[in-house]
């Protein structure tokens, strides 16, 4: 396999990157895969097959059927045949990843992207740690998208995605999503 190391100096690689680049992520339109670290790198197989290598925000993402099949068809469309999708989960997605083109999308998008995630990098085992879920105190430091303010409640842990947690501002009552740290 020949890698795609940033930069790629194979023009061809570069051509893909910027195809597979632009696919949508299924659930969050504002961003591209490449936008969500979910991109994680294209090869060259030995007979020419262009292997995309992708990492889920978790395990079980429902997404990643449809983020496999519209690479796919975004390489197809952009002229590249045999295309092979590999799924890739280690080191495990973290927030970390996502691009700052990506964070202001979503802020464009009046969702709160995450903060600095805490936890493993690379490599090991990934730690589970149980504990109580939040409540309307540890959500103090969330800025209210509509209005600035930084006194905001969670009312749910879950949203329209699993990624995704529900607020309020104390100060202009307007609800709003959180991208959240993992």
């Amino acid at each position: 396999m020949v890698s795609a190391a940033a930069p790629v100096s194979d023009p061809r690689l570069r051509a893909a990157w910027e195809a597979a680049g632009r696919v949508p992520d299924p659930e969050l339109p504002m961003l591209s895969l490449h936008d969500l670290g979910v991109l994680r790198d294209l090869a060259y197989e030995e007979d020419g097959t262009l292997v995309v290598s992708l990492t889920p925000t978790y395990s079980g993402c429902p997404a990643m059927a449809e983020m496999r099949a519209a690479t796919v068809r975004a390489l197809n469309g952009a002229g590249f045949g045999a295309v092979r999708v590999r799924t890739v989960l280690d080191p495990p997605w973290t927030t970390d990843w996502m691009t700052e083109e990506g964070r202001a999308a979503l802020a464009a998008h009046h969702i709160v992207p995450p903060g600095p995630a805490s936890g493993p990098r690379r490599g090991g085992p990934v730690p589970l740690s149980l504990s109580p879920t939040r409540h309307a105190d540890d959500a103090a430091a969330v800025r209210c998208p509509q209005c600035g303010a930084d006194d905001a409640e969670e009312l749910s842990r879950f949203s329209a995605t699993s990624c995704r947690s529900l607020h309020r501002c104390r100060a202009c009552g307007e609800p709003f999503e959180r991208f959240k740290e993992i």
